[in-house]
């Protein structure tokens, strides 16, 4: 598709630019402009639907040797955040959704996550290991508002006193500070705020429903004035488009009080990279090229590498002055100084249905 058959006209709020057929999708269809449409049309609102899923499991396992945790947590499928870039987008296609608009307006919440979670750690096998929350979709967006997912899962993990770990854009995490900072007072919490760009005009476009950039660093702030370790993470970093702000979100990061930072270079898997070149196109045109050239420089020759060490920092030139960019800043403003390990021995499984409860 060029602007000549279709001019993109882009929804409100939204990151995609249109609903793209799924990979396991039995069709196909194209758009093709006849003449009579033009720019000026007006294009109908995209209203976001929320839809129940009553989730079977809660707790998701992996053996990847290149992710920092064993067990995570995903409250909802699906982002209204509309980051375009969001590699959690092809996980839509397993339900017969389009990974573009799709993914950020038909959002699935699990309504018995709580539930489940406790249920899983009564468990007579279960071994303690921090879970991870935000790993495929942010658990502060806008729908937790209503839903309490999030905040419902970080009641049980304090009540059993079961480590967490948090990845998130969203300010919404400060509505759950006291949990987090009373769990974090017995080093049962940790905290990253993802920082994609301190230029508000290109968050607008590429995290359309997401915190601005001041907002993330004064949540930055406030988690780490309650006591509770915070990183900042400068992710995803886009060749010619924010990997020159590298050492700013760090620097930024570590004035707001984050002690640890770390860097994840654009990852553009199955469905991803054609929406995200459509978004180039519409967006910066006039750097689409250029962009992609330096992506496929740090990717191989392709657009992604799902290869455990190279997935998440790329190979090849610009992957190595990356690299080395990152590595001199923090170790210029001390960051990543120790190590921070969450602290399993204090785990209490919940008491078995007709157990007698302790006193104390």
């Amino acid at each position: 598709m060029t602007d000549s058959q279709d001019p993109l006209r882009l929804h409100k709020g939204r990151g995609a630019t249109r609903n793209i057929t799924g990979r396991f999708a039995s069709y196909s269809s194209t758009r093709e402009n006849d003449g009579w449409q033009t720019d000026q049309e007006p294009v109908e609102r995209l209203l976001t639907e929320a839809i129940e899923e009553k989730a079977k499991s809660i707790i998701a396992t992996n053996q990847s040797p290149d992710i920092p945790f064993t067990q995570s947590i995903n409250p909802y499928r699906g982002c209204e955040h509309g980051c375009v870039y969001c590699y959690a987008r092809p996980a839509h296609a397993y339900m017969d959704l389009s990974p573009g608009l799709d993914f950020e307006s038909k959002i699935f919440f699990k309504p018995n996550a709580a539930e489940l979670l406790e249920r899983s750690l009564r468990k007579p096998g279960y071994q303690c290991s921090p879970i991870a929350l935000g790993t495929n979709t942010d658990p502060y967006q806008p729908l937790e508002k209503d839903k309490e997912i999030t905040r419902s899962l970080l009641i049980v993990m304090q009540q059993y006193r079961q480590p967490v770990t948090i990845v998130t854009k969203g300010q919404l995490i400060l509505r759950d500070l006291p949990i987090l900072a009373e769990m974090a007072q017995d080093n049962l919490a940790q905290v990253a705020i993802s920082v994609t760009t301190l230029e508000n005009e290109l968050k607008r476009r590429l995290e359309p429903r997401t915190a601005g950039p001041a907002a993330r660093l004064r949540t930055i702030e406030q988690l780490s004035n309650a006591g509770i370790p915070t990183a900042v993470m400068a992710a995803p970093i886009i060749p010619a488009l924010n990997d020159c702000e590298l050492e700013k979100i760090l620097t930024a990061g570590h004035e707001a009080g984050a002690t640890r930072a770390a860097y994840i270079l654009l990852r553009l898997p199955h469905e991803v990279a054609p929406l995200f070149r459509e978004w180039l196109l519409a967006h910066y045109p006039q750097r689409a090229e250029h962009v992609m050239s330096l992506i496929q420089q740090s990717r191989d020759g392709r657009d992604y590498q799902s290869e455990f060490s190279q997935r998440r920092t790329g190979t090849g030139v610009f992957a190595q002055l990356l690299r080395q960019r990152f590595i001199v800043a923090i170790k210029k403003l001390g960051l990543n100084h120790r190590r921070l390990s969450l602290d399993c021995s204090q785990f209490q499984p919940p008491p078995q249905p007709g157990d007698q409860q302790t006193l104390f």
